[in-house]
């Protein structure tokens, strides 16, 4: 079996009763933990306007962070195309590549039919039609030298790229439907799945990437080492009773006033997700319990997906202190126990036993919410 490579998935969620600065503290404290500890990647999301998120440039903090730690690798998860210039964000993701020597990553969506599109501009127009555009022109920005564009939405005359990066960051698409899916795997782009879906739903996923990726010619090899990253939920405690109970206090009011937030740009409908229902659904489906179970669900859906690369979301007590704690409990205890893994950077100091081995990304040589 291939290393898993565990990380963490930080939403800066702000809790009920908290302010946006204890949000984003708390989100910096578990990256900065994360490192100390010798986990793989910290990935960052962001929103606009709602307590759901209260990150605004997932790469703005991708910058900090990367200033902060010295050996964890930092991606977004996701830069939304539709609200952000694909030149501008290229500048940034090539500027932070250069900087930290690699350890940049990013990941990019289609993002939401929210207001958002009012605010930046677009609409539904660019949400609903311009996200291939918008993606080949950002990809054309990182492996290029000199860039012009003749789309739809974007156009200008050609320009110099600065910085050049010549080999990088490694770009993965947020999917969240088959025509998305197909979009990351035409261009050879690894897709980060979310936590609202199971096993089963992502390795029907992977397949339909994998079944695309080579009609359109990508090689056997560069298919099977596509890294997906499965996003998910993480809570250690004791007993399984303990780690749910932890996120059954704290996730419903978080989920609660986040989701409710949202403001569709032109009016339409949404439907609301019971917060309790999907706080169970979450323990269900990830790893939540003691370490042996948390192990034996990654193995799982390692196992069922063929996805050896996780984002954990970490934060779900809403409390700083409760999650560095379940940060160091996840590498102390958690990878050990799981098929194949490696020793942690910080194992000499800490007295740790083994963690999930850190490895570069890299993106596919074919050209990386929806």
């Amino acid at each position: 079996m291939k290393t898993l490579r565990i990380g963490t998935f930080a939403l800066a969620g702000r809790f009920p009763g908290q302010s946006d600065a204890e949000a984003l503290h708390r989100t910096v404290r578990a990256a900065v933990t994360a490192d100390e500890v010798g986990l793989d990647s910290v990935w960052l999301a962001e929103h606009h306007f709602v307590p759901y998120g209260v990150c605004p440039s997932a790469a703005t903090l991708a910058a900090l962070l990367l200033g902060r730690t010295r050996r964890i690798r930092v991606g977004t998860a996701i830069s939304v195309l539709t609200t952000t210039h694909p030149v501008s964000l290229g500048e940034q993701a090539a500027l932070l590549h250069i900087t930290s020597e690699g350890r940049f990553a990013l990941g990019v969506g289609r993002g939401g039919p929210w207001i958002d599109l009012e605010v930046f501009g677009g609409g539904v127009e660019a949400l609903e039609k311009g996200f291939p555009e918008s993606l080949d022109l950002l990809l054309r920005w990182l492996r290029g030298t000199s860039v012009g564009a003749d789309g739809n939405r974007y156009r200008f005359r050609e320009v110099a790229v600065v910085p050049r990066t010549h080999d990088g960051p490694p770009v993965l698409v947020a999917c969240t439907s088959p025509g998305t899916v197909r979009e990351a795997a035409r261009r050879g782009l690894p897709m980060l799945l979310g936590m609202h879906i199971g096993d089963e739903e992502k390795a029907h996923m992977v397949a339909l990437w994998r079944a695309e990726a080579a009609a359109t010619g990508l090689g056997d090899d560069a298919i099977a080492a596509a890294g997906h990253v499965s996003v998910g939920v993480a809570q250690v405690a004791d007993s399984r009773t303990e780690a749910a109970a932890t996120l059954h206090r704290a996730l419903p009011g978080w989920l609660r006033q986040g989701l409710a937030a949202h403001r569709t740009v032109d009016g339409r409908p949404r439907r609301m997700r019971d917060a309790m229902a999907y706080t169970e659904l979450l323990c269900e489906l990830h790893p939540v319990g003691p370490p042996r179970l948390c192990a034996d669900r990654l193995a799982a859906t390692a196992e069922r997906t063929g996805i050896t690369r996780f984002a954990l979301l970490v934060e779900g007590s809403g409390d700083t202190a409760t999650t560095e704690t379940n940060v160091r409990r996840l590498a102390d205890e958690v990878l050990p126990l799981l098929p194949v893994h490696a020793e942690p950077r910080g194992a000499a100091a800490r007295g740790t036993t083994a963690v999930a081995e850190a490895h570069a990304v890299s993106s596919p040589a074919a050209p990386a919410t929806g």
